[in-house]
């Protein structure tokens, strides 16, 4: 499986299965196998964040640095647990918590104003200047009980009205990239 030129056999196929908690069927495993080795240009068995963005649906994605971040250098069994929350059998927990590590900039398992501003910036670019952006998000959080100094621990991040906006956004924008 480290070397994307070699195929996969039934035993690497249901590693993965059972290491992405069967999001995905075999043959789609099978599916995604082929993606990873046309995405993995130089056969290493690994792909890069250039490697990433050389997908237009993905490099248009105004998550796309943030989500380089998680992808830059997974090999074939870390790209499917990474795609597993995209699976419609994927849980709505998987989901949030896939969307917490793209607000977890720092990884620290918890979400400050700032991280959550800055995906409010990526989501909205030049769209409202940065003061509307920290209105709106200052008031998000206080009608959910938040201040601009609080740290959101999972729990408390899905109690944000915003998070669970962007959640769709992000399903949406990169259920694309899965099928491509």
């Amino acid at each position: 499986m480290g070397n994307t030129s070699s195929m996969l056999t039934q035993y690497d196929i249901e590693e993965v299965q059972q290491h992405c908690n069967n999001a995905f069927s075999q043959q789609e495993i099978v599916s995604l196998y082929e993606r990873f080795c046309q995405l993995d240009r130089n056969g290493g068995g690994f792909v890069s964040g250039e490697e990433f963005l050389s997908v237009p649906e993905f490099a248009v994605n105004p998550l796309s640095q943030r989500l380089l971040r998680m992808l830059d250098g997974l090999n074939f069994k870390e790209f499917v647990a990474f795609l597993s929350a995209f699976s419609p059998r994927a849980t709505v927990q998987q989901k949030i918590e896939f969307i917490f590590k793209v607000y977890d900039s720092d990884g620290n398992g918890k979400v400050n104003f700032n991280d959550m501003l800055d995906v409010l910036h990526d989501l909205t670019g030049q769209f409202i200047s940065e003061q509307q952006r920290e209105q709106v998000l200052t008031k998000v959080l206080e009608e959910a009980g938040y201040t601009k100094e609080s740290l959101l621990v999972m729990s408390d991040f899905v109690k944000v009205p915003l998070a669970l906006f962007v959640i769709i956004l992000v399903f949406q924008h990169l259920n694309t990239f899965i099928l491509l």
